[in-house]
């Protein structure tokens, strides 16, 4: 411990050894005690100054901090300083090696010296960043006696969050405390952005809590609200902006960018819709970042012409912007449009990096174009010379597999310069499930394993497949070795916005406070499609039970439960936008479809790989064929139904069918939870 610090002694840097390895510098009298005639004009000592401030490179500062030792001004900090500021923040490469050398001549170096190198270390000007070596100055400072002020702590802890050292900064905030700069506005700040960084947000939190309300400002907010992003806990992020924009603060771009993360982590479209009106308002013009925030944010709130319109409205697009909509696309299956922007970037003079290349490819995935897949895999290699990772291979892989190419897409993972990775096998797993390949999906299963990567998922994924070949010991045991494992699949649900709120529901839900008007909704709408002749899918169901179990199973499936509470609250016409974190099943994919048809609404679901948007009975992934139905003979002409629950009686009396609905509503409330 010095100082008051636990630190690694793993690393040195020349601004970090003791003083006594300094040069020894000159007393102070023998500056005052040059001949006179020897002493330079002031005029020249003043031009020297100058130049020192507005030299505008490396070699220009050298010249002046030269000029400096010839007139003996090097230890003196009123010329010392200009010439340490200009090389520890210019970025300059080799700038931080010559500020340290400038540093280390000086007679008595104060706080601000001190600050001033550490602020280069922790910026990283010319490839010069190094953390460790700032903390360890701030050590050295308290063991030269010098006091630290209020710049010092937001550079010493930005050092301890690229560190990485939560525990050297909480002993920092002992310090904070100890001095009395608790309540300074930088210093607050700097903390809660710490521990965000750290990826502590609940200390965040606390430490901002700490902060007296009227001591807050936006940066305040902005810090916050990078500790939960960071954190991945969207809800808490967006509950916070609310707080913050109700307690009259104007949002900055970093907190807006935040809350526009949160909108599209959880598919928040109304409340993305009401960011962005919040960044008209406060924003005279929308930079490039605010536009690739929005473009992000509706593509995955299932709004693909409203991410496009920001795309479109960017003067100077990034690569980043490009691959963010390139991302989208794929999202959302448009695999010819990915292509085309992928072109138009190319001809834009923007060279394809890593990131664009994964959003190409999984669009010609998703979209099944498999021989384009081939050429921009071509093209990366051999054209933009981007070598390809993980991502790629697997983008690759789930490409060939699902043109029922699976023998090619095993021999290409044997191919990976890498070697076979878990992200490569779970694509291949993926599509042996959809071709049926019981053999192959063992194999995968069984490389898996051998990586140590295999979850619960992979497992479910290759017993549900044995148990629709009525392998039911298999599937059994695969589930008990996945227990025993330690694996824990996490619970299934599915989310739907209403008014800005989302509302969750698990399979058979009965948690709801209008958990009786949803489950009126949903006897409304099985009726309908049993009125169009629908038949539940219950292939996809392992279960060793009869048919009419395994209806009762998915009759209350999270996902229909919140289309029918989306349904029950929406406004007439207005899209049902609903987010799981489970798979689309067959018997979901084509429910979807038809609850689109009859009610006449845009139905959009995002599952955990891609996005589905059902428009007049059809899907845009085009990943499943439309259901078959056999309307009866005689059934009369149908007509759009009525939202009210109430209504929906009145309409099984209209057809004739009083007498099923006491039956049916007894079946769907007997299914246990």
């Amino acid at each position: 411990m010095v100082g008051g610090l636990v630190l690694s002694q793993a690393q040195t840097h020349q601004a970090a050894t003791p003083r006594t390895a300094a040069p020894a510098p000159a007393p102070a009298q023998a500056l005052e005690k040059r001949p006179r005639d020897q002493a330079q004009p002031c005029g020249t000592v003043a031009a020297a100054a100058a130049v020192s401030v507005s030299a505008p490179s490396l070699d220009e500062v050298r010249k002046v901090h030269a000029r400096h030792i010839k007139l003996g001004l090097d230890r003196c900090p009123r010329y010392a300083r200009p010439l340490l500021a200009a090389c520890a923040v210019s970025g300059w490469p080799g700038g931080m090696e010559l500020a340290a050398s400038i540093f280390e001549s000086l007679v008595e170096p104060e706080a601000f010296d001190y600050n001033t190198l550490m602020r280069g270390h922790v910026s990283g000007g010319g490839g010069d960043r190094d953390p460790a070596a700032a903390l360890r100055l701030y050590i050295d400072g308290l063991e030269a006696g010098v006091s630290p002020d209020s710049y010092t702590f937001p550079f010493v802890l930005k050092a301890c969050a690229q560190l990485a050292a939560l525990q050297e900064g909480r002993q920092l905030q002992a310090h904070i405390v100890k001095l009395g700069f608790q309540h300074d506005e930088h210093v607050q700040n700097s903390l809660i952005s710490f521990y965000g960084k750290c990826g502590a947000p609940a200390m965040a939190r606390l430490a901002f809590d700490r902060v007296e309300a009227e001591e807050r400002t936006t940066v305040s907010w902005s810090a916050l609200l990078a500790a939960y992003t960071k954190a991945g806990l969207w809800g808490e992020c967006l509950a916070s902006f609310g707080s913050m924009m109700l307690d009259g603060w104007r949002p900055d771009e970093s907190s807006m960018v935040s809350a526009l993360s949160a909108c599209a982590h959880l598919g928040s479209f109304d409340a993305g819709r009401s960011v962005h009106c919040a960044l008209l308002r406060n924003t005279a013009r929308l930079n490039t970042i605010m536009l690739t925030s929005l473009l992000d944010m509706y593509a995955k709130c299932g709004s693909i012409e409203k991410a496009a319109a920001a795309f479109d409205a960017m003067d100077d697009k990034s690569a980043w912007a490009y691959s963010a909509m390139l991302s989208g696309l794929a999202l959302h299956g448009d695999g010819r449009k990915a292509l085309q922007v992928f072109d138009a970037m190319v001809r834009e003079g923007h060279a394809p990096d890593a990131a664009a290349y994964v959003g190409v490819l999984n669009a010609c995935s998703r979209a099944g174009l498999l021989e384009d897949g081939l050429r921009c895999f071509d093209r990366m290699r051999l054209e933009h010379k981007v070598a390809p990772n993980a991502l790629h291979y697997g983008c690759m892989v789930d490409l060939m597999a699902r043109a029922g190419r699976l023998d090619d897409a095993r021999a290409l993972i044997g191919t990976m310069p890498t070697g076979p990775t878990d992200t490569a096998w779970r694509s291949l797993l993926n599509a042996c499930r959809i071709h049926g390949d019981l053999d192959l999906a063992w194999h995968a299963l069984q490389e898996l394993r051998r990586l140590g990567a295999a979850n619960a998922g992979d497992y479910v994924i290759v017993a549900d497949m044995h148990a629709r070949a009525k392998n039911w010991t298999a599937a059994a045991a695969l589930r008990t070795e996945a227990v025993d494992s330690g694996l824990a699949q996490s619970l299934g649900f599915s989310a739907v916005e209403v008014r800005g709120e989302l509302h969750r529901f698990v399979s058979q839900d009965m948690a709801h406070p209008r958990t009786r008007d949803i489950y009126e909704m949903l006897h409304q709408m099985e009726w309908q499609l049993r009125f169009d002749g629908y038949k539940p899918d219950t292939s996809e169901v392992a279960l060793d039970a009869g048919e009419e179990e395994k209806g009762r199973v998915v009759a209350a499936h999270s996902q229909k439960l919140a289309m029918a509470f989306g349904l029950l609250s929406t406004p007439e016409g207005a899209p049902v936008r609903v987010v799981t974190n489970l798979r689309m099943s067959k018997e979901c994919h084509a429910y979807s479809a038809l609850i689109s048809e009859i009610f006449g609404r845009d139905i959009v679901i995002r599952d955990r790989n891609r996005l589905h948007r059902f428009r007049c009975g059809t899907c845009s992934c085009r990943d499943y064929c439309r259901p078959q139905v056999e309307p009866p003979p005689s059934s009369p002409t149908r007509t759009k139904p009525r939202r009210n629950q109430g209504d929906a009686i009145d309409e099984l009396s209209d057809a004739g069918a009083v007498a099923k609905a006491p039956a049916l509503r007894r079946e769907m409330e007997g299914v246990a939870i």
